[in-house]
């Protein structure tokens, strides 16, 4: 079971997470038709992995070729 922690820690938690991510990833957006988000996400799930894990090996995999 997970610890109790009171709102303004997971408040503090959250802005640290945020922060961190801001300094040290870039947030890219891609579009795709109606449709493929609900695809992706039962592609990734069927191999255990997140949408954006399974998006990152690829984009990783064709940039090594």
């Amino acid at each position: 079971s997970r610890p109790n922690y009171s709102p303004e820690a997971n408040q503090r938690a959250l802005e640290y997470i945020n922060q961190y991510t801001k300094e040290n990833y870039d947030r890219i957006t891609i579009l795709r038709t109606k449709g493929e988000r609900e695809r992706l996400k039962a592609l990734a799930l069927s191999k255990g992995i997140s949408v954006n894990e399974m998006i990152n090996s690829l984009i990783d995999k064709y940039l090594l070729d």
